[in-house]
């Protein structure tokens, strides 16, 4: 057995796994209500921080904003009324990718204001 090489670890050296894998997000929002641009900042967001992440996003009904973490709804802008913190989302993403226990993100920022 001499000269063999031994039993290679399937463990990826650190940095070889992205931040964020495994983890999937859908974003459904209301196109209509011009959305879109919230939605693609907070994406940009999340892939800076979690370039391994899935994100998906699918148009919703009127004044939707909803964000579910691997099939689980953690904010809903229909119960809010406004739009997700990034540094609300970005916690619940590090608690899916740790295998820790989701909850339902309550803050919310308005969603825009007319003086």
């Amino acid at each position: 057995m001499s000269g063999e090489p031994g039993p290679t670890s399937a463990a990826p050296s650190p940095g070889e796994v992205e931040p964020g894998s495994g983890v999937r997000i859908v974003v459904e929002y209301c196109e209509p209500c011009g959305f879109e641009a919230t939605y693609l900042e907070l994406a940009s967001a999340v892939k800076e921080q979690y370039p391994g992440i899935e994100i998906e996003s699918r148009l919703g009904g009127t004044g939707a904003f909803e964000i579910e973490i691997n099939g689980q709804l953690v904010f809903s802008k229909l119960e809010n009324g406004g739009f997700p913190y990034e540094k609300d989302l970005i916690e619940a993403i590090r608690r899916a990718s740790n295998g820790e226990p989701l909850e339902k993100i309550t803050n919310s920022r308005p969603p825009c204001t007319i003086l």
